[in-house]
């Protein structure tokens, strides 16, 4: 049965006139049967129905024009080419002349309006294509083509490649003025002069101090003695006048394992796998930091703590002046972050940034760029309660200006342009009125002035730029409004022309209703929490449903949708059955101001259900027929841990939840995501916030769902609270899938899921399957 959009203007009149909920709705079996066969036939009807939803650049090798494939009705393709100086687009080729030329040299019947195209260079009445990972050449004009050795194309790079700040065990072995190689041997320093007879494998003529300003010299000199292979020297780095090596004298730390067992594997045994592990409190490789320099005779141990918290950090020096460098550390616990100089002349070191908080700093979203021409650093802080860029004296460390400010928040840097001194970003929470969510692009200058939005369009955006920087492409849509896709001009950041809008008729002719996004105070009354509304497809406001949430509160991003849902997704497949599914960004989660983020401060338990709580209610006050004497949630990993919790902390409210591979116990969890939240040393707080430890708690209902192979988070974390509940007497339920690794359980996972819910929360026995139900 395929119901008509009309269903929405009941929906929308019901929502403004206070029409009166029934009783809470139940369905019986023979509907709930029907429910299920609804829920399949939707999912089959929604599936590729909503067009040119999106454009993919590819920039030609003269960077200055663009083709894309547009997907139509029935699989349909459509190769369109643009020219953003001239403001044209046009079909890049006649789709069918073009399939008949090159069926004659393939002797292949080719369809015209399907022409799957990976790789192609337009000319001005020719193009280069690469079909089936084959080229040719092909005339426009008469529509001929050729079988071509190679494609002549140039592939851009998609992207910023931002390297790391640690540099780990690598070593930089030859010198910068090619004249000298540093090498470990037996876990000690050496240095020869380049292109000597001498070998690394070989063992070491040990000499006098090489001369700096010759090579002549063939013999190793061993700057170090006490190396060895339990504890060597290593991860060396040059200077850029190649007077000095910077080392480390290196504890290694090898990480203790965790177990699991196939239990289906081939064979009549289990497999045991084992891989290793690090876990919060577990330690870490040590370096301590040596200079050597050339022509001298050994190492001198530079005064500077010793490096204890990740690997060994990516050297900085100076423009100009080798005798100085700069390197990052993070404390362990994330509560103090440092840019530390050295001076290679005297091995002494101090501190020219210091940026500390009572609570955590994000590690894997600091940012710093350094400008040496001009010794500089672009550094990211939250020191002001939002996350913003600052320009800071690279000799001083002082803050030379804020480059961004306000109570908004930089969500990610894309370029930094040196010359121009101007740096290209995405941003949140800037326009007033507008979800504080969605993300624009900007650029300003170093001096935090000449501010340049480059999508101003209401909406959630990405944005593609040529690779000279010179245009870009813009789509931006929201949960309920499909993609827009227009092309503009970097420069003043002018729009050029539009070329795409999506179209979505197809999808909603379906009957599937818009996602809804939904906002309502938090915890304090000030604070606007965000969240979408999926409802089903014959939604009928006279029913009273329950509520289902979709819940993951891990602090490491926000992740309610912010672009067009226009597929069937896991929130409205379950709808279908009869439910209101929901998902909510409460307080501790990332992408809003730092307040908003501390709220997961070693208190990963507390997971934004305050909010999320008021949210829901909030949702019954203006819809009658939500039902918030039934409310179930499920997720997945964090969201396991948080599904769980719910039951746990908050039984008066959720009844039912469905915890898949969760971190149950952040001391189970691994080291670098629990810590950041939880913090160091491993306190009372872990234990006290675990869902182990508070199993005896369980009210409710609840399905436990965990893959043996999960290399993610250990299945022992799921085994260890069914353990506690077995102690405590609790009833649940589990499915362990075999040979599954981290996931929500699979196909047979969201089948038991959804009858678990249709079960607990609408009171109606799920299909038996066994019998041939469906």
């Amino acid at each position: 049965m395929i119901y008509r959009p009309v269903l929405v203007l009941i929906f929308l009149f019901a929502g403004t006139t206070g029409v009166r909920a029934q009783e809470p709705w139940q369905p019986d079996h023979k509907e709930m049967l029907e429910r299920y066969r609804h829920a399949k036939a939707m999912e089959e009807a929604t599936r590729n129905t909503v067009f040119r939803a999106g454009v993919q650049p590819h920039w030609q090798a003269d960077g200055s024009s663009f083709w894309y494939r547009n997907v139509l009705k029935d699989s349909v393709l459509e190769y369109i080419y643009v020219q953003p100086f001239a403001k044209k687009k046009q079909a890049a080729f006649d789709h069918m002349k073009l399939a008949e030329a090159l069926g004659r040299v393939t002797g292949r019947t080719l369809d015209g309006r399907r022409l799957r195209i990976s790789r192609m260079e337009l000319g001005k009445s020719s193009v280069a294509l690469e079909i089936d990972s084959a080229c040719y050449r092909c005339d426009l004009g008469k529509y001929t083509c050729a079988v071509a050795d190679s494609f002549p194309g140039r592939r851009y790079p998609r992207g910023n490649f931002r390297r790391s700040r640690w540099q780990g065990f690598s070593t930089d072995r030859i010198s910068p003025d090619k004249k000298w190689t540093a090498f470990i041997r037996d876990g000690n320093v050496f240095i020869r002069p380049a292109g000597s007879d001498a070998s690394d494998g070989e063992h070491a003529v040990i000499a006098s101090a090489p001369d700096n300003n010759s090579a002549t010299n063939t013999a190793a000199v061993q700057y170090t003695h006490n190396g060895t292979k339990e504890k060597p020297y290593g991860a060396l780095a040059w200077s850029p006048d190649s007077r000095y090596v910077v080392g480390y004298h290196i504890n290694p730390v090898e990480d203790s394992s965790v177990f699991y067992i196939l239990t289906s594997a081939s064979g009549t045994r289990g497999q045991l796998r084992s891989h290793p592990y690090k876990q919060p409190g577990d330690p870490f490789t040590t370096y301590e930091m040596h200079i050597f320099p050339v022509g001298a005779t050994g190492a001198v141990k530079v005064n500077t703590e010793i490096i204890d918290f990740f690997d060994a950090p990516r050297l900085h020096w100076r423009a100009g002046d080798s005798r100085y460098f700069t390197y990052e550390k993070v404390d362990r616990g994330h509560q103090r972050f440092r840019i530390i100089e050295v001076d290679t002349e005297t091995a002494t070191s101090k501190t020219l940034l210091d940026e500390r908080t009572e609570t955590f700093i994000y590690e894997s979203r600091i940012f710093t760029e350094y400008l040496p021409e001009t010794n500089e650093i672009l550094w990211s802080s939250e020191k002001d309660g939002w996350r913003h860029l600052y320009l800071v004296d690279g000799i001083t460390g002082k803050v030379k200006n804020p480059v961004t400010s306000g109570p908004w928040v930089v969500r990610q840097i894309d370029s930094v342009d040196k010359k121009k001194r101007e740096v290209w970003f995405r941003a949140s929470g800037m326009h007033a009125g507008e979800d504080p969510y969605f993300v624009h692009y900007y650029r300003i200058g170093l001096d935090g002035k000449g501010l340049v939005e480059l999508t101003p369009a209401k909406g959630h955006h990405t944005v593609t730029f040529s690779p000279d920087k010179e245009y870009y492409t813009d789509t931006y849509s929201q949960v309920d409004i499909p993609p827009v896709t227009a092309l503009h001009r970097t420069q003043d950041g002018k729009k050029i022309m539009e070329l795409e809008k999506a179209d979505a008729s197809a999808f909603f002719a379906t009957g599937m209703r818009p996602v809804e996004s939904f906002v309502a105070k938090g915890r304090d009354g000030k604070t606007d929490i965000w969240g979408v509304v999926c409802r089903p497809s014959d939604f009928d406001p006279a029913k009273k449903y329950p509520v289902i949430e979709n819940i993951y509160a891990g602090p490491q991003d926000a992740f309610v949708p912010k672009s067009f849902m226009g597929s069937f997704s896991e929130m409205q497949s379950m709808a279908e059955l009869g439910f209101i599914v929901v998902q909510i960004d409460g307080m501790g989660t990332a992408n809003r101001s730092k307040a908003f983020h501390d709220v997961c401060w070693k208190n990963l338990a507390d997971a934004g259900f305050p909010d999320r709580i008021l949210w829901i209610k909030a949702l019954a006050a203006k819809y009658p027929y939500i039902d918030t004497a039934r409310v179930g949630l499920y997720g997945t990993s964090a969201g396991g841990q948080n599904a769980l919790g719910g039951l746990l902390f908050h039984p008066d409210f959720y009844k039912a939840a469905v915890a898949s591979c969760g971190c149950h116990d952040n001391r189970v969890d691994k080291q670098w995501w629990n810590e950041q939240w939880m913090g160091y040393p491993v306190g009372r707080h872990y234990e006290e916030q675990s869902n182990v430890t508070n199993a005896g708690k369980l009210r409710g209902h609840l399905l436990l769902i965990v893959g043996e192979s999960d290399t993610n988070v250990p299945p022992e974390s799921t085994y260890r609270v069914i353990n506690a509940l077995i102690k405590a007497e609790k009833s649940f339920d589990f499915l362990p899938v075999p040979g599954m690794g981290h996931s929500d359980g699979g196909p047979y996972g969201r089948i038991k899921k959804r009858d678990f819910f249709v079960k607990h929360l609408l009171g109606v026995d799920p299909p038996q399957r066994n019998a041939g139900e469906l």
